[in-house]
């Protein structure tokens, strides 16, 4: 979400009306591409936007989180859009009843109260099986962990509340393997990260990374088998015009100090034509991952002329300074191009994914595609369409979707290197739109 989407959805959410109700549980079965892929799954017949996606390192169990508009018929009480979550025990072939997160909200100087909408869910899950979540009560960036699945989620946390700020926004989550170590970037106009090291019981105050006066959203976090703990943020312009740098931030102290590298600049992102929609939401994006070696992979968008289309590029990294020379991975687009890059490591040294929408089957045409290499990026597979179906819904046809509905979506990858990708597709910026996954 970027920060004009809240605004939107405060005031007109109630008018948008999802099509019908969601079932209680869904299968993954379908026909599969010829790339192994299968094809691609509805969460349900509501207006979905953003969603995440976390699978278990150590066991069959798949996590899923996304937000849902129709307010209070299909949220709690009062509440106009909340995120729901739900699991599945068997890698997503089924799937648990969805609940809806805790909507508690607790800014500085006033008693906690029920939020009235909620925004960015991020998921991440420990090697013993807990889940960790991170997403935003209104304005009030908090956190809270599961360790039976999402029945009971305990351990909640408030960063606006630490922090003492009138808002927060954006959050993202990184954990090491045991999850012991756990880390939540998030921003207020400036990046801020808070750390935790006894399993997200307590937590430090939140340290601010970034001089100058860029508005900053942290898009991908990830702990390395040495401790040293990576986060990619994108930094634009306050009118979000203008230039947008891409960096990757680094602690080798448990996140006591932070050291900044600008990895790559991009002019000004394309305009976004659709009703209502922020001028920054095509605005160019950063993500990462690390392998078991301790390997950084970092994919980000970029252009070259203000408002050109844009390109997908793939560095890496031993140590998060020096980077290796961008290689491109996409460079398809009618006027967009390539958005909304997502990476994930593989259980194996090397291995990793790259994801990515992008308009080049049309301006009305868009698709998710996806890129692995099992070398560090010396090679990678061909792009895989993974938005298969040309029908099912309003806004699918043979060539693609409509409109990424969502300036996020989410990607994991599980210890059998099976990789598992969530998106939202939609008719337009103002919705509606559904939550879509599949697996490979």
């Amino acid at each position: 979400m970027r920060t004009g989407r809240v605004v939107l959805a405060a005031v007109c959410v109630l008018a948008v009306v999802g099509w019908a109700a969601p079932p209680v549980s869904a299968t993954a079965t379908g026909h599969r591409h010829a790339a192994g892929w299968t094809s691609e799954q509805r969460w349900s017949l509501q207006n979905d936007w953003e969603p995440n996606i976390a699978a278990a390192p150590s066991s069959r169990w798949l996590y899923q989180m996304t937000t849902q508009y129709g307010g209070p018929s299909v949220c709690r009480p009062h509440m106009q859009h909340c995120i729901l979550f739900r699991s599945s025990a068997n890698r997503g072939r089924t799937w648990h009843r969805s609940t809806v997160m805790n909507p508690r909200q607790c800014p500085p100087g006033r008693a906690c109260r029920q939020a009235a909408w909620q925004n960015d869910p991020v998921l991440a899950v420990s090697a013993s099986g807990v889940t960790y979540a991170a997403w935003m009560n209104q304005w009030d960036v908090v956190f809270a962990k599961s360790a039976d699945h999402g029945r009971v989620w305990t351990g909640y946390h408030d960063f606006r509340r630490a922090l003492g700020s009138s808002f927060t926004d954006k959050p993202w989550i990184a954990i090491s393997p045991g999850g012991r170590d756990v880390y939540v970037a998030f921003n207020r106009s400036n990046s801020y990260i808070s750390a935790s090291h006894d399993y997200g019981r307590t937590w430090s105050a939140p340290v601010r990374t970034n001089t100058g006066g860029r508005y900053w959203f942290a898009e991908a976090g990830a702990v390395a088998p040495d401790g040293h703990v990576y986060f990619a943020e994108s930094a634009e312009h306050q009118n979000a015009k203008g230039t947008v740098r891409l960096a990757v931030i680094s602690s080798a102290n448990g996140g006591a100090s932070w050291r900044t590298t600008f990895v790559a600049r991009s002019q000004q992102q394309p305009p976004c034509r659709s009703r209502a929609c922020s001028h920054d939401f095509y605005g160019a994006q950063i993500a990462l991952a690390v392998d078991s070696a301790g390997t950084i992979l970092a994919a980000y968008v970029a252009n070259t002329a203000p408002t050109a289309p844009m390109r997908l590029y793939a560095i890496t990294s031993a140590n998060g300074a020096p980077w290796s020379a961008p290689a491109l991975l996409a460079a398809r687009g009618t006027r967009i191009g390539a958005d909304f890059p997502k990476a994930a490591a593989g259980p194996r040294p090397g291995h990793f994914a790259v994801a990515w929408e992008d308009d080049g089957n049309g301006a009305r045409a868009w698709n998710v595609w996806y890129r692995a290499t099992a070398d560090r990026g010396a090679w990678w597979s061909p792009a895989v369409r993974v938005s298969d179906r040309g029908s099912g819904a309003p806004y699918k046809t043979s060539a693609g979707f409509r409109f990424p509905y969502g300036d996020y979506f989410g990607m994991t990858m599980d210890s059998r290197g099976t990789s598992y990708v969530t998106w939202s597709e939609g008719n337009s910026y103002y919705g509606p739109g559904n939550t879509w996954w599949a697996h490979n």
